[in-house]
């Protein structure tokens, strides 16, 4: 039972969202920003990105719907999210994806835990500043999305399968659209 009576049968954030919308509407346009926005990080990495970080904090739910968007976006791979979640470094991902992966984790444990070799070792890889701009908002945006759906204890599926429409709507509508 969720720790706020949200009036809503909506599942994770989507009940906090509908519960307290002017709030919703600034976080869905910085997910929407970050994760849908033109970038030189294809939305699916960026979903990785989320879906890894979501996976470090223990968020059932994010981890869960935005791996559903991730597969999408890699035609159906779910395999490819497990394997990221499982190790990063052995996942069939870019050496650049990877080295990002490492400082989102980074980030996921406290942002002073990024060091100058992190950052060295992604440029090597070829990131860019932006993309490494973007890498360590996205975790700590995520951060707190995760402690908002974790900290008013919302409901969420355990079924991963229950997961797909959510990730299907996520790669067609994004994240700026009706809370209900």
């Amino acid at each position: 039972m969720a720790h706020v009576d949200f009036n809503s049968e909506l599942p994770g954030i989507q009940g906090a969202m509908v519960y307290r919308p002017e709030t919703a509407k600034p976080l869905r346009e910085l997910a929407e920003v970050l994760l849908k926005s033109p970038s030189t990080l294809t939305s699916g990495e960026r979903e990785l990105i989320a879906t890894y970080v979501s996976y470090l904090n223990n968020c059932h739910f994010c981890q869960s719907s935005h791996g559903a968007a991730a597969s999408c976006y890699y035609n159906g791979d779910m395999q490819l999210v497990l394997d990221v979640k499982k190790d990063p470094n052995t996942a069939n991902i870019s050496d650049k994806l990877k080295s990002l992966l490492a400082i989102a984790a980074k980030v996921q444990q406290g942002g002073k835990n990024v060091g100058d070799e992190n950052i060295k070792d992604a440029k090597s890889k070829g990131a860019t500043d932006l993309e490494i701009h973007d890498t360590v908002l996205i975790a700590a945006a995520f951060c707190m999305f995760n402690r908002y759906v974790d900290g008013l204890a919302t409901w969420a599926p355990k079924e991963v399968g229950a997961y797909a429409a959510m990730g299907e709507r996520i790669v067609k509508e994004g994240y700026i659209r009706k809370t209900n």
